[in-house]
């Protein structure tokens, strides 16, 4: 495989063993996260922002493109009522609650957004738009990866285990998907991947 395809590859293995073999939810589910994040993450300029949801809304699209044995659209709608739908649901984990907690928007503007989210993931997997669902999917887990990154939970708090769970079982469930469409697609355009080795 290319060079860039192969280390993506090679680290993501890596940290989806590690999960695999840890035993804390909440050290599973950052794992998890660094898999994906090795899977999608791209060469950007350092000095800027990252545009981190930007990066994985194109990779999940470029996945979802390339999946013609529709393995994730399936994987998505065999789980979607009984965990991924719980998932989605729960207002933790979606940001424009907390935009609301902190007093940036009202009330109503946040209920609206939540439920026609809810309205969007819902319609985006019956219609089979996969990359739309999982978009969705993961901007909650992203807000759930803030949280715990940004010290906005304790460690192995009995708040937040439920979110937790779930989304320990979807990323367990996703990125080893996602790390094989990689593998099935080398000669893809995935770009450069971040933090080469050097030396």
């Amino acid at each position: 495989m290319p060079e860039g395809i192969n280390l993506r590859i090679h680290r993501a293995l890596s940290w989806l063993q590690a999960a695999e073999q840890s035993t804390e939810e909440d050290t599973r589910f950052l794992q998890l996260w660094i898999a994906f994040n090795a899977a999608y993450a791209r060469e950007f300029d350092l000095s800027e922002t990252s545009p981190e949801k930007t990066q994985f809304h194109s990779f999940l699209h470029q996945v979802c493109q390339l999946d013609a044995e529709q393995r994730i659209h399936r994987l998505a709608w065999d789980h979607y009522a009984s965990r991924i739908r719980v998932f989605v649901d729960c207002r933790y984990v979606f940001a424009p609650y907390w935009s609301w907690q902190q007093g940036k928007i009202d009330e109503n503007e946040w209920e609206r957004l939540f439920r026609d989210s809810k309205r969007r993931a819902q319609q985006a997997l019956a219609e089979q738009k996969t990359a739309v669902f999982l978009n969705i999917l993961f901007d909650r887990l992203y807000t759930l990866r803030n949280q715990l990154m940004h010290g906005g939970a304790t460690w192995n708090s009995q708040m937040n285990r439920e979110q937790l769970r779930s989304a320990v079982r979807i990323l367990r469930d996703f990125v080893p998907e996602l790390i094989h469409i990689l593998m099935e697609n080398p000669e893809e355009n995935w770009g450069k991947p971040q933090y080469p080795p050097v030396g």
